[in-house]
């Protein structure tokens, strides 16, 4: 399936904006930064590195002209299971991320506790993406960075 199969479905079409990809990878450092701070419960940590997760999913997808439709169940998982295809994530990592985000719902909804090796994970894998989005968009779209 490809990204234009999706269109209307969970995802719709949108021109490229440098300043909103650059406001989302901001956001991003920022979430990570937080998911760092001494003193911040697992659970604090688990939850600013999954949302830098998605605030870096959802800026390699603005890169290449989609947005997830909100309104429609799944966005995360749809920003997740696109970057194979938004930057040529290879798929155990995107499986990584995937079981990342739906420990995030089963913590949400049943107040699980987040272990420390749990968040040094997702905070790891945060960072990690974060670097592959950067690459990708100073090889493919370096128009879309400062």
């Amino acid at each position: 399936m490809t990204l234009e199969n999706l269109l209307g479905k969970t995802l719709e079409a949108v021109a490229t904006d440098a300043a909103n990809i650059q406001r989302l990878l901001d956001a991003a450092r920022r979430s990570l930064a937080d998911a760092r701070l001494p003193g911040i419960s697992s659970e604090g940590r688990f939850d600013m590195a999954y949302k830098a997760i998605m605030q870096v999913a959802n800026a390699a997808l603005q890169a290449n002209g989609y947005r997830t439709l909100t309104s429609k169940p799944g966005h995360h998982q749809t920003m997740i299971q696109s970057l194979p295809r938004t930057i040529g994530l290879d798929m155990p990592t995107m499986v990584l991320l995937d079981s990342l985000r739906k420990q995030r719902n089963v913590i949400d909804y049943s107040g699980d506790q987040v272990s420390d090796s749990m968040a040094a994970e997702a905070v790891g894998q945060a960072q990690r993406l974060l670097e592959q989005v950067t690459d990708w968009l100073r090889e493919n779209r370096a128009d879309l960075l400062p």
